[in-house]
């Protein structure tokens, strides 16, 4: 690139994430870049090109990293957003990092490989802990959700005095100002990481997940107290852990976390109406929560799916010919068979979280067969001799429909008796 000359006290550090991953042996994440004692007309007579709106961040020219003038920032106002920045030459390298969320963050690579780490982050690597870097980071309640996701992808803990702030942020209301977009970004991430049960019990401490996720919050049994986690927070953690140690997508790491909503679930053995009536208020606690957070299509999708019907997929050995087609029919599984691969994978987490789940998942495997054997008629000859009836006979009944489901019923039966007689 062609570079101007260079001032004199103009120095370059790598920062954040990359270091961090780096002293923890992991695969170093994006690398960014602080630039002290430069100025933007530097930058770009350098050959970097000027990207950020709110503060000044630059493209190197060669590889596209993100390089930034160090900066301070002051709140002004309420929210994540109410910040104004400050970049001069005379910002220190401590200056910025000082305004950073956690001490783990907030560590830095000189040019010559020199660690420099003014707040303590190497040792807080070492002792597995999240820490706040400064009393600033009370001033957005963004990074509530943040720790909460930096706990989930580390497995650490977060320092009593950081839970604190924490705590105070949930308590002052700021939470109810971070846009939904903003959330669900945070807890899609989150719910992605290798300990998802972490971003929850971390929300649950502080006192923010009965604002951001009510829902889940009451079906734990509400404000966490100094008792033992309730048995339904035992089950979600081990469900959303399994979930994220098969390596499942999104959808149904969020359908896992929305699927059991109603803590009052039918007791074994219930009426066949009490279920249903118990399904559909999971279904309308599920909308709800995916309209507030703005979920992608998919995932609420998915979560309607799995708190209609995940208790009918853990029974599927029980089911009628007639209930087994019902549930595919209701997943589209013959047009979408993804999403009976979501509806189940959802419900065999579900069942994971259990005590003495077995290795395998039977439901699974029994409701692929049943989609393979439904799929194996013929529905278009059906439709076409079944559409010759329709021209002579007016029925209220489409006879092509009909047809088409007393052929696959028909077939059900034949591959359920056989069955039957094989166990």
């Amino acid at each position: 690139m062609t570079r101007s000359a260079t001032p004199p006290a103009v120095n370059i550090y790598r920062v954040g994430g990359s270091v961090r991953d780096e002293l923890l042996g992991r695969r170093d994440a994006d690398r960014d870049w602080v630039v002290v004692g430069a100025t933007p007309e530097w930058l770009i007579a350098s050959g970097f090109r000027p990207v950020g709106r709110d503060f000044p961040v630059f493209l190197h020219p060669e590889t596209h990293e993100e390089y930034a003038l160090a900066r301070t920032e002051r709140k002004h106002g309420r929210g994540y957003r109410g910040f104004e920045f400050f970049a001069s030459p005379e910002v220190t390298l401590e200056d910025d990092l000082k305004r950073r969320d956690l001490t783990v963050n907030a560590m830095a690579r000189a040019e010559d490989g020199t660690l420099i780490d003014p707040y303590g982050g190497a040792a807080d690597l070492r002792a597995g802990i999240l820490r706040h870097v400064s009393p600033a980071f009370a001033e957005d309640p963004l990074r509530v959700l943040r720790v909460a996701r930096f706990a989930a992808r580390f497995g650490f803990a977060v320092a009593p005095e950081t839970m604190a702030l924490m705590r105070a942020i949930a308590a002052g209301g700021e939470l109810a100002l971070l846009s939904p977009e903003r959330v669900w970004q945070e807890l899609a991430r989150g719910l992605m990481e290798p300990a998802p049960s972490r971003l929850v019990a971390v929300l649950r401490d502080c006192g923010a997940l009965a604002q951001l996720l009510p829902e889940v919050d009451a079906a734990l049994g509400g404000p966490r107290s100094a008792r033992a986690t309730s048995a339904a927070g035992r089950r979600l953690a081990a469900a959303l852990d399994y979930a994220a140690a098969k390596s499942y997508a999104l959808p149904v790491r969020y359908a896992v976390l929305a699927q059991d909503l109603d803590p009052g679930h039918p007791a074994a053995g219930g009426d066949a109406s009490a279920a249903a009536r118990h399904a559909l208020r999971c279904v309308r606690l599920a909308e709800a929560m995916s309209a507030r957070l703005k979920v992608p299509l998919d995932c609420r999708d998915a979560a309607r799916l799995a708190a209609r019907w995940h208790r009918n997929v853990q029974r599927a050995a029980e089911l009628t010919p007639a209930a087994l087609l019902d549930l595919l029919n209701a997943a589209d599984a013959l047009r979408r068979p993804e999403r009976l691969d979501t509806l189940i994978g959802a419900a065999e987490c579900g069942a994971r979280s259990r005590p003495r789940a077995g290795s395998d998942y039977p439901p699974g495997a029994l409701l692929r067969a049943a989609l393979a054997v439904v799929k194996d008629v013929d529905a278009g000859a059906i439709a076409r001799s079944a559409g010759n009836v329709r021209g002579k006979k007016k029925s209220s009944v489409d006879p092509i429909a009909a047809a088409i489901r007393a052929a696959r019923l028909k077939a059900l039966r034949a591959w359920n008796a056989t069955r039957m007689d094989t166990r």
